[in-house]
């Protein structure tokens, strides 16, 4: 397995692109928007300065490390050659079947089909495709270069030996792959997003406010960052979607998501991307400020 596609050139797009790269894989990154793919690779060059910098990798392995990522927005001739296509896309549903379709349609017989997502049933998905034994999940942790976890899901009809293979290039990269069955919200997300919910709750019901929740959970609970904080740096759109998936595939009133997600989705604060969520990031994101709303 050397050529690997990648559809998305987002922050896990592209974050998925750089550690394929560094590891001397050749990669095709595949976006419909230039504008977006150029600002990849500039993002990706950033972070291997950063890389740099903190003497992880040398100046040598940076420059081997951009020349082997190429891009293009057209998906047909992107997958043509892949052994392995890992998709990036937003976390949409009809988006993301549209694209296994059109993947399964290009990409070369022996490959090996793979989804991003959070939250999204694998075998939903494969079942659009006609080699549902070759699809499977690959759901990394933002950020990818610095994350280990890699979660490895099966679909209903993926092989063994599939499984085998992505569990064993995931070890390749420097990550550490963990197994998972096909359930809405897999492991991470089925805790986490529940949790982070349950946050924004607790701030609705005005039991506490956005510093106040971050702190007990950051300093009672030895999390890195708060569940607010995390929710902005995630993406309020995204754990609405993934809240949906949950709500919808298990059934149970819990999974509900907050009137207050609802409304700050809906009205364009998804966090640290729109400059706005529980924290404003307009003045660049260096100094956390609670937005106006939550003072």
């Amino acid at each position: 397995m050397k050529n690997i596609s990648v559809i998305g050139c987002g922050t896990m797009g592209n974050g998925i692109a750089h550690v394929f790269a560094m590891n001397g894989f050749t990669v095709k990154l595949i976006d419909i928007n230039e504008t977006a793919l150029q600002k990849a690779l500039q993002k990706i060059g950033s972070n291997l300065d950063r890389q740099v910098s903190k003497q992880i990798i040398t100046e040598e392995q940076k420059t081997a490390t951009l020349a082997n990522i190429t891009t293009t927005t057209e998906l047909s001739s992107g997958v043509s050659q892949a052994d392995l296509v890992i998709e990036a896309a937003t976390e949409n549903v009809s988006i993301k079947l549209q694209l296994f379709k059109d993947i399964d349609a290009a990409a070369p017989a022996h490959c090996i089909l793979s989804s991003n997502t959070s939250s999204i049933s694998i075998t939903r998905i494969a079942a659009v495709t006609k080699r549902p034994e070759k699809v499977i999940g690959m759901h990394f942790m933002n950020p990818v270069p610095v994350m280990k976890l890699v979660e490895i899901i099966n679909g209903y009809k993926t092989s063994q030996e599939v499984t085998d293979t992505i569990m064993k290039l995931s070890r390749t990269i420097g990550k550490v792959p963990v197994q998972v069955n096909d359930y809405p919200g897999f492991v991470a997300n089925r805790i986490l997003m529940p949790m982070i919910n349950e946050a924004i709750i607790t701030l609705n019901e005005g039991v506490a406010g956005v510093e106040e929740i971050d702190t007990v959970m950051k300093l009672g609970m030895a999390h890195p960052m708060g569940p607010l904080q995390l929710a902005d740096f995630i993406g309020l759109d995204i754990c609405l979607a993934i809240m949906n998936v949950l709500h919808e595939g298990l059934g149970n009133p819990k999974y509900a998501p907050s009137p207050l997600l609802i409304n700050m989705v809906t009205a364009g604060d998804h966090g640290v991307k729109s400059g706005r969520g529980f924290y404003d990031y307009s003045g660049g994101g260096k100094d956390l400020v609670v937005a106006p709303n939550f003072k």
